[in-house]
Parts: structure tokens; C-alpha cells; sequence
């Protein structure tokens, strides 16, 4: 069993086709025992077929046909190799959707004073402290680093890198199948390789379902965080508070509500810059990877 399954495990990393292609020849010979080409021919391409020869999972009988080597260990390595239950770990549960509409509720706070007012207020039981005891850019700057904290911990709990990589890296194989088929000739490995490219647009969407999630609970905690900030600087009027914030590339700012990149206010610019600096290096320390590997 460890030597098929270790076979298995490699034809799954060429791409689910390959598994697919196992499965199908495996219950050809659970009712027929011997398996030749022409069982199975409408099913599979020739290059599947030669592929699970060259592998040794089909041994050729005396030249009537083939055998799987060991099918009870072929059948439990493809159940482990089954990618459903990876694709369900990704799935989202009605909390992620109560998340959503919680978010689509929090937008409401930048058109409307006063539930801006309402939600601001609850956070200013917190935040307000820090606020009155240290310049803005500084409550900025914090808010910015727990942000940064609090997103690197979600996208590491939450983000499916596996998934993402598994994704690439059967698309990169389907690729360099349709080169290879393109240069011989191969019209039904190519029509294969369509079928399997449609497969994969579902595919597709589920990735991208599943690298949003992990958005959801991130913008559910900071869009407060973040219109806390709009209602200190609007509403209240906030200033430098006697102290002259230098940024980056603008130089000394004064007024928070100035346009720093156009219409965009200097609060705002300098909450990103904290940000981005912030979160690069927490994603560095805490090891998180939010992008498939290579």
C-alpha cells in the first residue's frame, strides 16, 4: 500500500484528470477484471492510458489485457486524494454570510451622521483614551498595527494557500499538456484538455470564494476601526494637536482633512502608509503566506 499509494499521490500532483482517469479504469476492472485500451477509450486519452502503464498501476496480462496492481490500495489512496474535503474546508459557513451583511451595514456609517455617530460612539468608549493622550498620528499609527495584527492572524487561519497552489499548479500542467499534445498532433488530448479547462472555471470561482473569505472578517474589524477615524476627523474637528506631522514623500502636514493624493485627505495616505509598512513586516514575523507558492 505505500508504494501505490506514494504512485497515486504523484498522478493527483499531475492534476485531478490523471486521478480521474485511475478511477475510471479501476471500475472497468472491478467488473471485468482485465482492462484493454478499448474499454476504456471513449473515457480516457491515450496519453492517460500509457501514463498509468508507465507508473505500473496496470500490469499487462500475458497480452490480453491488464490488471490494476493492487486495487484495494489504489482505491484507498484515491479516497485520500480526494479534493473534496480540502475544497469544503474553504467553504463558507453562515457566519462568513452574516459577516457580509454585518459589512454591507457598516458602509451605511459613511453616508449617514448619524449611524456614523452610533457606531463611532461605542468605539470611543476605547479608543477616545488613547486619542486624548497622544497626537492623532500617533492613535493612527496603533490602529494601523493592531489592524495589521489582527488581519496577518485571520489570513493565516482562513487563507487556503494549498488550495491556491494546487489551483496553479494545475493550470500550469494543463498548459504544458496542450504544448506537448500542440506539437504532436494529439486532436484528442487536446479536446481532453478543453473539457478539463471548462471543469475548471468552477473550480476557478470556488478559489475565489475562498480567497475572499478570510477579507470578510478582516473588513468587519476594520471598517469600524477605520470610521471611528473618519467621525474623529469630520465630526470632531480633530487637529495636530501642537504638532507638525513630517510624511513621506509630502513633507510637513498641518490639516488632517487636506488633500494629500489628490482627494484623498492626508489621514487617510497615512493610515495606508502605517499599514502597509506595519503588515508587511507582521506577515514576516509571524511567517504568513497569503500567495500560493511557487
Amino acid at each position: 500500500m505505500p508504494r501505490t499509494g506514494k504512485k497515486v499521490d504523484e498522478l493527483a500532483e499531475e492534476g485531478e484528470h490523471m486521478t480521474d482517469a485511475l478511477s475510471q479504469v479501476l471500475g472497468v476492472a472491478d467488473d471485468k477484471g482485465v482492462v484493454t485500451w478499448g474499454d476504456v477509450s471513449d473515457d480516457i486519452s491515450s496519453g492517460e492510458w500509457g501514463r498509468l502503464i508507465e507508473k505500473g498501476l496496470l500490469v499487462d496480462v500475458d497480452g490480453e489485457g491488464f490488471v490494476v496492481d493492487d486495487p484495494e490500495g489504489v482505491r484507498d489512496a484515491l479516497d485520500e486524494a480526494d479534493p473534496e474535503s480540502e475544497e469544503s474546508s474553504s467553504a463558507w459557513t453562515v457566519y462568513d454570510k452574516m459577516a457580509l451583511l454585518a459589512i454591507v451595514g457598516l458602509f451605511v456609517g459613511y453616508a449617514f451622521s448619524g449611524v456614523r455617530a452610533s457606531i463611532a460612539g461605542v468605539l470611543d468608549v476605547f479608543l477616545g483614551p488613547l486619542e486624548a493622550t497622544m497626537p492623532f498620528y500617533v492613535v493612527i499609527l496603533v490602529l494601523a498595527t493592531v489592524t495589521g495584527v489582527f488581519s496577518a492572524i485571520i489570513q493565516d487561519n482562513l487563507m487556503n494557500t494549498e488550495m491556491m497552489s494546487d489551483y496553479k499548479e494545475k493550470t500550469n500542467n494543463l498548459k504544458e499538456r496542450r504544448e506537448a499534445a500542440k506539437e504532436r498532433g494529439d486532436e484528442e488530448e487536446l479536446e481532453k484538455i478543453q473539457e478539463e479547462q471548462v471543469e475548471m472555471m468552477t473550480e476557478n470561482l470556488g478559489m475565489l470564494q475562498a480567497q475572499f473569505r478570510p477579507m470578510i472578517w478582516i473588513m468587519l474589524f476594520t471598517i469600524p476601526v477605520f470610521l471611528w477615524m473618519f467621525w474623529v476627523v469630520r465630526d470632531l474637528g480633530v487637529t495636530v494637536q501642537e504638532t507638525v506631522i513630517v510624511m513621506p514623500f509630502f513633507g510637513e502636514m498641518s490639516n488632517w482633512q487636506a488633500g494629500a493624493v489628490g482627494p484623498i485627505e492626508v489621514w487617510i495616505v497615512w493610515y495606508f502608509m502605517c499599514s502597509l509598512v506595519f503588515t508587511q513586516l507582521i506577515r514576516k514575523s509571524l511567517n504568513v503566506r497569503t500567495s500560493p507558492s511557487g
